[in-house]
């Protein structure tokens, strides 16, 4: 009975350093987590040498903010040489694919630092409007290249709607304010007002063309008229300026900076979710968002389809 009274000062005093003990891991969890979660991006690293950074930009291009963010934290880094933007997408937003091109173009013409782009299957529309900001543009003889020109489209479910016997009701203030409706068609001054848009992106795209290539405007505009080409087409028509893989844009880079021997490739890789991130993360992120869902508006694209 005795030695049972003297064991549980020390069982409680077990536990009390137990609680205490998961109470502060449990701090500097939180307090690692908050650090980290304000880094969008963890970095890998191969070589040793003298360090060039490579981003990807693949896929539809939707948002310009990784890609963005990725691209300013290398041109502020000094001991990043150059920047390789390593191409396969088709293109994208206009706006996100303008907003890319203003960044890659700043490093290139205020940071004064060398970015190339190396296209690997596709460089389209989009990837590029971005290309053509680049000190050097690299493509293999068979990579898709060009489509300079804007597309605009979505439905028309119209009659799906008078099948299903229902009627849209549209208040508005502003002959143009509902001109993309999908419940109806375009009328002749809403196509023209469409049109003009279009046109209007389409003069931007040839201008930033001709201003990241140093070519005449003219010259681009000859050829925008949405066509795609080979690499080595694209090589005859001025739009690439050398025939290539990554390793060979890798390779003429490092040399055209100076560095010696192999240089080490430093990337930028999305931070992938953790568990913990889950359960502490807004929970907003993890369903969806009823007004995204209600979007239906006409999308501007700088796309290849």
């Amino acid at each position: 009975m005795e030695q049972r009274r003297a064991t549980r000062p020390l069982t409680w005093i077990l536990i009390g350093l137990a609680v205490f003990v998961v109470f502060v891991g449990s701090i500097f969890t939180l307090v690692y987590f908050a650090f980290r979660n304000g880094e969008d991006f963890e970095y890998t690293r191969t070589g040793m040498g003298e360090k060039i950074a490579v981003v990807d930009l693949e896929g539809v291009i939707l948002s310009p903010e990784d890609t963005v963010r990725a691209l300013k934290k290398f041109a502020d880094d000094r001991s990043i040489k150059a920047i390789i933007l390593h191409i396969n997408t088709p293109g994208g937003g206009a706006a996100a694919s303008e907003e890319i091109y203003r960044e890659v173009k700043r490093i290139r013409d205020e940071k004064k630092k060398m970015i190339v782009a190396s296209v690997e299957t596709v460089g389209a529309s989009g990837g590029y409007y971005v290309a053509s900001a680049t000190n050097k543009i690299y493509a293999n003889q068979a990579s898709v290249v060009g489509s300079i020109g804007v597309i605009a489209e979505w439905f028309n479910y119209g009659e799906l709607m008078q099948w299903a016997k229902l009627k849209p009701i549209i208040l508005k203030a502003g002959q143009f304010k509902d001109a993309g409706s999908g419940t109806r068609d375009l009328t002749p001054a809403e196509r023209e007002y469409m049109q003009a848009l279009i046109n209007d992106m389409h003069q931007q795209f040839i201008r930033a063309v001709a201003e990241g290539r140093n070519a005449k405007e003219e010259d681009i505009k000859a050829i925008a008229d949405g066509k795609v080409w080979t690499g080595q087409q694209a090589l005859g028509l001025k739009l690439v300026d050398s025939i290539g893989d990554f390793q060979t844009a890798v390779r003429e880079t490092a040399k055209a900076v100076g560095i010696e021997g192999e240089p080490s490739l430093v990337k930028a890789e999305k931070r992938r979710r953790s568990l913990f991130d889950i359960f502490f993360s807004d929970a907003s992120e993890l369903v969806p968002d009823p007004t995204k869902m209600m979007e239906t508006h006409v999308g501007f694209y700088y796309l290849w389809k």
